[in-house]
């Protein structure tokens, strides 16, 4: 929303509707007048209902000036307040990294899911930080994403999950280049929190869509002082622990939030709200970290919801100054309309439909103290999210929406008119390359030459360096070869859902990801059912209101 389209919209239109019913009151109002009028039948009582007009006019017209000025200041100050809450938010790039995903189609209705990655910064870049964070001889260094959660909204808004990587999972972070600075930072495999100090948060979107294959609309970042700001707006969110915690260093020991408290259930907001969402130690692992940040959110939400905050005007300005002063969002979500309008869709999910869980993880063969995503289950997981199905089992049970969320545009109905197999140029890709596994060697050389013994003589492999895509595709660039693509994968048993238009090749081009790392035809793939969640996903539901953390033995007291 621009400037003018605010002013415009709470100011003019306001007054003149207003002005205009002060007038139609003064007209109504000459019905006593007139019949006083009639006073004419009573003799002077012609003068004095002209006087009692006359002073009722001026009356009205007072009133009707009055209150347009009146709703005119409203309106301004209403604009000035909606200018300082755009002044507050930091904007940045959307994607700043080397990744291809593409918006998900819609589902039958119409209607797309809603990704948004939330990245708690341990930025140091300010006084408040400082004293919240650590020493002031790492106020220079670049902020890393030490919290990472993808909020996956249901293309029908009926549910939504939320999936946390651990800070050190070691991941592809691709080639980013910095918005601000122009800086350039080359491909690299590292843990995933590194990312955002590679470009910022455009660079750890692009990464996570790299990973999920899955498209994220927008990112918001929050460091340490915006954490403690938005938790006193709230006024203080439950938490609860099964054993006293002091998670603090002593002799023999590490440790570093300071979160101090006894056993059972406390309401903590500022300093104390961060403490809990920044403890590791006394929990014992970074993925215990994460379900206890899930637990902070579940009860936010519903400490948000109990206060009805989207009806009450005035928490809902307190909440609106902290967070567009605590938060920084990509730039198509800038403005306070924007965030307000993504904050009424998330809060038509109910509480028992949203479930909150940690990628399912394995220890890191080249470092003890790093993790890789958990092979077929962390895949199992991504899987649900590209096809939009529910992690809880609340709804209809079944299916997702149905729709691919692999790359491209889908072309509903690609042209019959292909050409004759053996005059059909295809090009194959190797894309098996995935986080937790290598290459497959000679793959697109393989399929190449499946497709050569069915008929596609000018099939080719590409012999540059293996690509990484979760899905096979096969991929055109433009109407005229769409029934060719087509013809590739029924060739090859691929589905329809994955031929696509894309403008990013110059002919068929068939990329055979990691989910084909074998054989001569695709192999079918499995669609997990509403609620199927691998059972090392740690997952928790958003009603839950009976959980508390383990304190680590070392960290009791």
């Amino acid at each position: 929303m621009t400037r003018s389209s605010v002013h415009g919209e709470e100011t003019r239109p306001g007054a003149v509707r207003h002005a205009r019913g002060g007038r139609g009151g003064g007209e109504d109002g000459d019905g006593p007048g007139t019949g006083g009028d009639g006073g004419s039948r009573h003799g002077k009582g012609r003068r004095s209902g002209r006087r009692r007009t006359g002073r009722r006019h001026r009356a009205l017209r007072w009133s009707a000036t009055t209150l347009a000025v009146l709703i005119l200041g409203t309106a301004g100050a209403g604009y000035l307040y909606y200018q300082h809450l755009s002044d507050n938010i930091e904007k940045g790039e959307r994607n700043s990294g080397d990744s291809k995903a593409h918006r998900t189609e819609p589902n039958a209705a119409g209607q797309t899911p809603l990704n948004i990655l939330l990245i708690g910064s341990d930025s140091r870049a300010s006084d408040a930080n400082v004293a919240l964070g650590g020493g002031r001889d790492h106020r220079d260094n670049p902020p890393l994403g030490d919290v990472q959660m993808l909020i996956h909204l249901s293309a029908d808004r009926k549910s939504a999950a939320v999936v946390s990587i651990p800070r050190d999972t070691r991941v592809d972070i691709p080639a980013c280049t910095d918005p601000k600075s122009g800086e350039k930072f080359p491909a690299t495999n590292t843990i995933i929190n590194a990312s955002l100090s590679r470009g910022g948060a455009g660079c750890t979107l692009a990464t996570w869509q790299n990973l999920t294959g899955v498209y994220i609309d927008h990112w918001m970042t929050i460091d340490f002082a915006g954490v403690v700001s938005m938790a006193d707006a709230i006024g203080g969110v439950e938490v609860c622990v099964n054993q006293n915690v002091d998670d603090r260093p002593k002799p023999g020991r590490d440790g570093g939030s300071g979160l101090y408290m006894t056993k059972g259930p406390h309401k903590v907001k500022g300093e104390q709200a961060l403490q809990w969402l920044r403890t590791r130690h006394a929990w014992g692992s970074d993925p215990l970290r994460a379900h206890a940040q899930h637990m902070y959110m579940n009860s936010m939400i519903r400490t948000l919801k109990d206060q009805n905050v989207f009806t009450d005007t005035g928490r809902l300005m307190d909440l609106a100054d902290a967070a567009t002063k605590s938060l920084g969002v990509s730039k198509e979500i800038g403005t306070p309309k924007k965030l307000y309008d993504l904050g009424m869709q998330l809060k038509t999910v109910p509480t028992d439909r949203i479930t909150m869980t940690t990628l399912p993880t394995i220890q890191d063969d080249q470092d003890e103290n790093h993790l890789l995503p958990d092979g077929a289950d962390a895949e199992k997981m991504w899987a649900m999210l590209r096809d939009d199905v529910p992690f809880d089992d609340k709804g209809t049970k079944g299916k997702g929406t149905g729709k691919d969320a692999t790359g491209d545009k889908t072309t509903e109905k690609p042209s019959d008119d292909a050409a004759a197999d053996s005059e059909i140029g295809v090009l194959v890709q190797n894309a098996t390359r995935s986080t937790t596994l290598g290459p497959v060697r000679g793959r697109a050389g393989a399929v190449a030459e499946a497709l050569v013994q069915k008929g596609f003589g000018k099939a080719a492999p590409d012999t540059s360096a293996a690509l990484s895509e979760e899905r096979t595709t096969v991929r055109y660039p433009s109407e005229d070869l769409a029934g060719d693509a087509r013809r590739v994968a029924d060739a090859l048993g691929i589905p329809a859902s994955a031929v696509r238009k894309s403008t990013d090749v110059s002919g068929v081009t068939l990329v055979v990801g990691a989910d084909w790392r074998s054989g001569a035809s695709y192999p079918k793939q499995k669609t997990p059912d509403a609620g199927d969640l691998p059972k090392n996903s740690n997952a928790l539901n958003g009603s839950d209101t009976g959980k508390c953390m383990d304190v680590y033995e070392r960290y009791r007291w």
